[in-house]
């Protein structure tokens, strides 16, 4: 995946802001005027944004910025971004490709004390199955992962069956693993070797 620097997210997040309130895009000028910087550093910013996939642009046309779907910020109800870290979320899995490489990446959340602890690394998952309804994990939910490979028996880990990122309960038998679904008439999964990506530490949930 390819990183923004802290002011490269802010110019992103005040884009975002402004379409959401105004229904257009910023100007090069309204930006530069926000964050008191020059009309040449604010176009840096945006190629910048541009190179890394954030953002299309046209230099011939005003207020043509646009984000590019699925990479929009979210943010959670109540959370100080200065206190928060931005956490990515990831979609489906591109053949190939690392667990966080840009084309998995399908936008972030800001996350502070207690989802995650600092040290560590996160990403986070976004529920779209029933299949661990029985844990009280629902459709729609944002599973907040602690990426790591260790996992003890009994845990809930992400893994990928096909080129999809699910939860299941993680279990080693004698001759192979049991990933255990929790939704009503779904079956275990049995394998002799899996990838573990990471441990969900937190679920969010939006009423």
């Amino acid at each position: 995946m390819k990183s923004l620097t802290d002011r490269q997210r802010e110019v992103l997040d005040f884009i975002a802001h402004f379409v959401k309130k105004n229904s257009y895009p910023p100007t090069v000028r309204e930006i530069g005027e926000d964050f008191d910087i020059s009309l040449r550093a604010v176009q840096d910013h945006l190629s910048a944004l541009q190179k890394k996939g954030y953002i299309s642009l046209s230099q011939k046309r005003s207020r043509s910025i646009r984000i590019i779907k699925g990479k929009q910020s979210a943010f959670l109800a109540g959370v100080d971004k200065s206190l928060a870290s931005a956490v990515p979320v990831l979609g489906s899995l591109s053949a190939g490709k690392p667990l966080m490489s840009e084309e998995n990446f399908a936008g972030y959340v800001y996350l502070g004390d207690p989802f995650i602890k600092k040290g560590r690394t996160y990403f986070v998952l976004r529920v779209s199955d029933g299949s661990m309804e029985k844990e009280g994990i629902f459709d729609g939910d944002l599973a907040v992962v602690e990426v790591t490979e260790a996992t003890k028996d009994g845990q809930i880990v992400v893994v990928s069956l096909g080129n999809t990122l699910v939860l299941r309960r993680f279990f080693r038998e004698a001759t192979r693993v049991r990933l255990q679904c929790a939704g009503d008439d779904m079956q275990p999964v049995y394998c002799q070797d899996v990838r573990v990506f990471g441990t969900l530490a937190s679920i969010i949930r939006n009423y």
